[in-house]
């Protein structure tokens, strides 16, 4: 996931939970304040009730409903009360003869209820108290229909929904183009890093904010860095072969001098071992010669390179006659220069010291890259292909004359987690080795 889409996702999952949460608190708040609106009328209606009862003359409350307002008096108009006074009970006459089973409350106490069942099965909020009334206890239950308030505060919920999501996209649209214009820099960064690894530039140029400037920098100084120590360690990789040429040589002298001839076993191992040396010295310095001296990480065009690896390794080996039989693809690939010049070095040259004369080198990019050399040589025994191709073994320890580049290949093909294979070439009877990489 891309580091645009993994911030625009987790700053959308933030906004859609915090507007959520908004909405779920001021649909709360909506209905809190008109429950308490309606609490406070009906406590006005409970007041207005208690005025109306007065003491008659025989020492008990009278209840005088003509002064109560029109409201309770109208069949099922949504406002109803139910008056106990001294064990009697008075309903209004808007319950039309239906009863609201709610008890009675002593003296100063004061009960908010949800009544989910009205005369006429719709809900209503009744609130009951319970006073002393010139010395009789007095409870009032206030009722009022729910169903209107209900259904304004679902269209002020639906309304507000809606405003939620506009906002909420228009939120959204806000923070995606500010993060897009925000990683616009990023992407730069990215294109100039696709052309260092093209070869086409050495450093990123392009000019960024100061937040990532200390990014950009150190990638920067990275990069030099490692410029600076490959190229170092191939000037010493030839200086060192360079430099064990001449005692190289004084060696071979001393395996000459008469006074050895006494100790034929002991001229015939100096010898072996110097021989051996000068092999190993005179591989590195191809090596040397192949990889050159370019920049890294550029991309390679197998047709340009190869064509320029068998002039050089035709004035390498002017001693034979060689022909080359060449298949690749004239285009660049997005594969390290330096990486496939020294293994397609080292498999030509493999090949070149072991063939009559003739070469076949293909190069397939269609899918995968598979990378096939072979020869006319005398190739290998059974036996020492299954050892060229055990995992594990040395290759430089397992065929003499033949380990060495090949150890060099598979280290290569193994970075990019490639398979090296190793046979007879059914076309020349020499060795073909090929290398397929993954997609």
């Amino acid at each position: 996931m891309s580091l645009q889409r993994r911030l625009n996702r987790g700053l959308m999952f933030i906004l859609c939970t915090v507007f959520v949460g908004h909405w779920l608190a001021a649909d709360w708040v909506i209905r809190a304040v008109a429950e308490k609106q309606m609490t406070t009328r009906l406590q006005h209606d409970a007041d207005s009730l208690l005025d109306t009862l007065r003491p008659n003359s025989g020492g008990q409350l009278d209840f005088d409903s003509s002064h109560i307002g029109t409201v309770y008096g109208q069949a099922f108009s949504g406002h109803y009360f139910v008056l106990h006074i001294a064990g009697k009970t008075y309903y209004s006459q808007s319950l039309q003869g239906e009863t609201l089973p709610i008890a009675p409350l002593p003296a100063d106490a004061v009960q908010l209820i949800h009544y989910a069942d009205g005369p006429q099965h719709q809900p209503l909020l009744v609130l009951n108290r319970g006073w002393q009334r010139f010395g009789f206890p007095v409870s009032i239950a206030i009722a009022e229909d729910l169903t209107d308030i209900g259904r304004d505060i679902d269209h002020i919920r639906l309304a507000y929904l809606a405003l939620t999501v506009l906002v909420l996209l228009l939120a959204i649209g806000l923070q995606t183009g500010d993060v897009r214009r925000s990683l616009h820099p990023l992407q730069a960064v990215r294109g100039e890093l696709a052309e260092i690894a093209g070869g086409r530039k050495q450093q990123i140029q392009t000019r960024v904010p100061l937040e990532i400037k200390p990014l950009v920098r150190e990638v920067n100084r990275l990069l030099l860095l490692v410029e600076r120590r490959l190229h170092q360690s191939r000037i010493a990789i030839g200086n060192l072969a360079h430099a064990l040429k001449t005692p190289l040589a004084m060696l071979f002298r001393l395996a000459e001098h008469p006074e050895l001839a006494a100790h034929p076993e002991l001229r015939l191992q100096l010898q072996q071992q110097t021989q051996r040396m000068h092999e190993r010295i005179e591989r590195e310095l191809k090596r040397a010669r192949l990889s050159g001296n370019l920049q890294s990480a550029s991309m390679f065009n197998p047709h340009e390179e190869l064509q320029a690896l068998t002039m050089l390794l035709r004035n390498i080996y002017s001693e034979k006659v060689l022909n080359f039989q060449i298949a690749a693809p004239d285009r660049l690939i997005n594969f390290d220069r330096e990486d496939m010049l020294e293994l397609i070095g080292n498999l030509l040259d493999n090949a070149c010291k072991w063939a009559a004369g003739h070469i076949i080198v293909d190069i397939d990019c269609s899918q995968a890259m598979r990378i096939s050399v072979e020869d006319d040589g005398p190739g290998c025994s059974e036996l020492e292909l299954q050892q060229l191709s055990r995992r594990g073994l040395r290759l430089d320890e397992a065929v003499q004359g033949h380990g060495l580049g090949l150890a060099i290949v598979r280290d290569i093909a193994e970075f990019y987690r490639g398979k090296l294979s190793i046979e007879r070439s059914a076309q020349l009877g020499g060795l073909r080795v090929s290398v397929q990489f993954p997609r």
